[in-house]
């Protein structure tokens, strides 16, 4: 299932999942994408610090389900942070089946991403949060138009860095993944859940300023240990540091053998400064020799 695309003079409903907003930050937001042509409604409780470092999990909940009742709202926007694990139980799936809209966040996102399209089938969108329009580039305005503005359409990844192929090979599946730290904790989570039948692309990014080589070492092998690699036919890796440690990439390079997938890396999407959407839920084919995503 996918949602309607952005109309001109569209509206954004923004939250905050993970966070206390910040009125400065927030309002440069609102003025980005007010010059960009978007109307926005602000999430009632995202100035609140009930918990001391973001709204109560009912609170931001309440956040997402006004917003997802709200037909004037067309998509529905939040950035990263902390602890959005915590407001799962809490969101109406059912509304979201009976209002899809566009959904798009990025890092600990992850796991409302996923939460959303695995209990309700709608396609949700990872690369893309609120601080993208704090200083919004040219690859980034290219990346949220091709996704989500009326007029366009996409059917190949565009590229803006040098990919390089890990271990050669073709395949294809459903695009699905995030933040490392947070898919991996999400494949033991009760409102994660995948077809044993179905072929997955796992894309999957970290950071330098967040995890060492060895914890990202850690998350794989928790990955690799689970179930579900037993559905993954390939993986996209996204940017991690500015000059990549060759114990990183020794690291990928092992975990594609051990498995039998291709494997690819690329700076194009992730904590970087390059913010590409790849879109949960939707069928796609990997080249990793010839280093290229396609959309089916």
């Amino acid at each position: 299932m996918k949602a309607k695309r952005l109309s001109p003079g569209g509206t954004i409903g923004i939250i905050c999942t993970s966070h206390v907003a910040d009125v400065k930050k927030y309002s440069r937001i609102v003025e980005t994408l007010n010059r960009l042509g978007y109307k926005v409604k602000l999430g009632a409780n995202i100035y609140k610090d009930t918990y001391g470092f973001a709204a109560s999990a009912e609170e931001r909940a309440d956040d997402i389900n006004t917003l997802i009742e709200d037909d004037d709202v067309q998509m529905i926007l939040f950035g990263g942070g902390e602890s959005a694990a915590e407001i799962l139980p809490f969101i109406d799936y059912n509304k979201i089946k009976k209002h899809p809209k566009l959904f798009s966040s990025y890092s600990d996102g992850t796991s409302i991403l996923n939460a959303i399209y695995t209990q309700t089938g709608l396609i949700t969108y990872y690369g893309v949060g609120t601080g993208v329009f704090l200083d919004l580039r040219y690859y980034d305005y290219m990346q949220f138009c091709l996704n989500f503005a009326e007029g366009y359409s996409m059917d190949q990844f565009m590229k803006d860095s040098d990919w390089k192929t890990i271990r050669g090979g073709q395949c294809a599946g459903i695009l699905i993944g995030g933040y490392l730290p947070c898919f991996g904790l999400m494949l033991s989570n009760r409102y994660f859940r995948y077809d044993q039948n179905k072929k997955y692309i796992l894309f999957l990014e970290d950071h330098e300023k967040f995890s060492s080589v060895g914890a990202v070492s850690t998350c794989l092998a928790f990955i690799e240990q689970s179930a579900f690699m037993q559905s993954v036919s390939g993986v996209i890796f996204g940017h991690y540091a500015d000059s990549i440690p060759d114990e990183l990439l020794h690291c990928f390079e092992r975990f594609g053998s051990r498995n039998n997938v291709p494997v690819v890396y690329t700076d194009d999407f992730g904590h970087g400064t390059k913010h590409a959407v790849l879109p949960i839920g939707m069928n796609a084919e990997l080249d990793a020799d010839r280093q290229s995503l396609f959309f089916i």
